[in-house]
């Protein structure tokens, strides 16, 4: 009989009930994404694993099943906010009317 070694089944049993509510480009963008779910008192977890059916590496940002919905609303928000701004400093938004001529 093999025996599992403790750690091993010590990090599963912390990640049972965890999904996955996001993957995150880099370790940074997780952290930032772990920031804002804890700040509105949701537990989340931060996974790295290779996978090999895509050959690189995939940081996944995890939260209880429980609280999937709310993660997703928050983290959803959260892109549309960076989306706006990231549109916000592109040269071609609004650069007419930002013009001295007007």
């Amino acid at each position: 009989m093999t025996k599992r070694s403790k750690k091993g089944s010590k990090s599963n049993s912390k990640l049972q009930g965890y999904v996955v509510v996001t993957f995150a480009e880099d370790f940074e963008e997780a952290k930032e994404y772990e920031s804002l779910l804890k700040s509105s008192d949701i537990p989340v977890s931060i996974e790295e694993h290779y996978d090999e059916s895509i050959g690189a590496s995939e940081i996944a940002v995890m939260v209880p099943d429980e609280f999937l919905d709310e993660a997703h609303v928050i983290v959803e928000s959260q892109d549309s906010y960076d989306e706006f701004y990231d549109m916000a400093d592109d040269d071609d938004f609004g650069g007419d009317y930002y013009d001295e001529d007007y």
